[in-house]
């Protein structure tokens, strides 16, 4: 179970990590023009930005917590965080028509769920 957990929490900060360097770094209208990218057309870029920081930060906190051993309940959190993240993206590519996104955005959750059931239950961090 534990494996498991490291495993979906390592593919989870990795999305993240993508994420968030995407929409930190590209352009909004780089984005706005790419496909799954098209909200970003209706948003402003500090909200584009802000998203981006969190995903940053979301890949951070769902790793670097436990590996130093420092408040490791923040994986879960983080991962509760993810879960509440990915709503919002769901409503927004549903209001879209971007089904696809939408279904990858819940196997996102999916593994948010599980790392949050995992972390704060059964294998907990705390002895």
């Amino acid at each position: 179970m534990n494996l498991g957990l490291w495993i979906a929490t390592g593919l989870l900060a990795a999305v993240a990590l993508a994420g968030g360097i995407t929409k930190l770094f590209v352009p909004k209208a780089r984005l706005a023009a790419a496909p799954g990218g098209e909200w970003t057309a209706g948003a402003s870029v500090g909200f584009v930005k802000t998203l981006g920081a969190l995903e940053l930060l979301a890949a951070i906190g769902l790793i670097l917590p436990a590996v130093v051993n420092i408040a490791p309940v923040m994986v879960p959190i983080t991962a509760v965080c993810w879960v509440l993240l990915m709503v919002g993206a769901m409503i927004t590519h549903a209001r879209l028509g971007q089904h696809r996104l939408v279904v990858l955005n819940l196997a996102y959750l999916a593994l948010a769920a599980f790392i949050a059931w995992g972390r704060f239950g059964p294998e907990s961090f705390v002895a």
